[in-house]
């Protein structure tokens, strides 16, 4: 079995908020991050699938067509967004990079080959990493 990662990137803003508390919980759970006017983070994604090369071409994937599955899927419908309000993919959610990674997940495992999804990568920070391997 090989591994093969996609990297990209893409600036995003969010608020930590729960409707369900109140304005207290929200402060006491999220912090800073509860802030009224959210905030940004520089996003790094790696999006990482797994397969047996292909004898024919060497690869069991494309990285091209990779690129342009998470491009259009992921970068382009978060970039300079509200992920809040304003990314499909994340109605319904609290914005943590936990869920950001889940949904991510969750768009991306019906465009790849079946099974082949191995893991998704966020750094929203320098000292924070969040992965995800998949439903158990």
């Amino acid at each position: 079995m090989m591994y093969v990662s996609k990297r990209s990137r893409f600036s995003a803003s969010h608020r930590l908020h729960n409707p369900r508390l109140s304005a207290e919980e929200n402060r006491l759970v999220f912090g800073a991050c509860n802030h009224v006017n959210g905030h940004g983070h520089d996003y790094e994604l790696e999006v990482v699938v797994r397969g047996t090369p292909d004898p024919l071409t060497g690869m069991f994937i494309n990285l091209t067509r990779l690129k342009q599955i998470v491009d259009e899927h992921i970068v382009q419908p978060a970039a300079y967004k509200c992920l809040d309000s304003d990314v499909p993919f994340m109605r319904g959610r609290i914005s943590t990079t936990e869920n950001l990674a889940l949904a991510i997940w969750e768009v991306l495992a019906p465009l790849l080959p079946v099974g082949s999804l191995h893991l998704i990568r966020i750094r929203e920070s320098e000292n924070n990493v969040i992965e995800y391997t998949g439903p158990e």
